[in-house]
């Protein structure tokens, strides 16, 4: 695994924050943002939270013929995001399975949560057939796991 370039920062509170900002094409033709976009920002931000673990995602693919993929999404959207909106991405992983991953999102703006997020990642194999999550994996993501949990 190899540390790369990262827009986001880990939070004090174990979290990963990642920044968005809104524009045109985020939006429909009123300036509110698309509701399918909040899975792009929120995906995004997985993926920036991974690159601050040093884990880089088309190198585990390579490496590990391993991929991680959405399982399951619930999205609670509770105000919209407009046009040149800078927004954050809050994520959280909550828990670390045997070949899954669970963590929690928010979309917020100025601290106001617009979008929360629950999200269960699946890691699979080449074949697309389910597989434990690699232990280099585990590694880096249980300490921070712990972190958050003790800042709850």
């Amino acid at each position: 695994m190899s540390a790369s370039v990262s827009g986001g920062r880990i939070a004090e509170d174990g979290g990963h924050l990642f920044p968005v900002r809104v524009y045109w094409e985020d939006t429909d033709a009123a300036g509110i943002v698309y509701y399918a976009n909040y899975l792009k920002f929120a995906e995004r931000a997985r993926s920036d939270l991974l690159r601050c673990f040093g884990i880089g995602q088309a190198e585990l693919k390579r490496d590990e013929d391993i991929v991680f993929v959405v399982r399951r999404c619930e999205v609670d959207y509770l105000k919209p995001a407009r046009l040149d909106d800078d927004l954050e991405v809050w994520t959280q992983i909550i828990a670390l399975h045997g070949a899954s991953l669970s963590a929690d999102q928010d979309v917020r703006r100025a601290g106001e949560n617009l979008a929360r997020l629950k999200i269960r990642l699946a890691c699979l194999d080449g074949r697309g057939k389910p597989a434990r999550v690699p232990a280099a994996v585990k590694a880096v993501i249980q300490p921070q796991l712990t972190a958050s949990m003790r800042a709850r």
